[in-house]
């Protein structure tokens, strides 16, 4: 673990980032008590996968077309 404190690491940013991608932890501190961590962004998730049913499933031109009267009453 590295420690700077906020002048230093104001003064190297860019460098501090370069270190903390390396893997190596990285604080800084305000007169010298720790405040924060500088680590890098982890993925959130997994990327996602394609779906078994891609390709499979058409939806007709008719979709969007509005509904008769008949259907809505039966739905309400």
């Amino acid at each position: 673990m590295r420690q700077f404190n906020i002048r230093e690491a104001r003064a190297q940013l860019s460098n501090l980032v370069e270190i903390a991608l390396a893997g190596e932890e990285v604080v800084i501190a305000k007169a010298g008590t720790p405040m924060v961590r500088l680590v890098p962004m982890g993925r959130t998730s997994a990327p996602r996968k394609k779906s078994l049913l891609e390709g499979g499933i058409k939806i007709g031109p008719e979709f969007d077309q509005t509904l008769c009267d008949a259907v809505i009453a039966s739905l309400e």
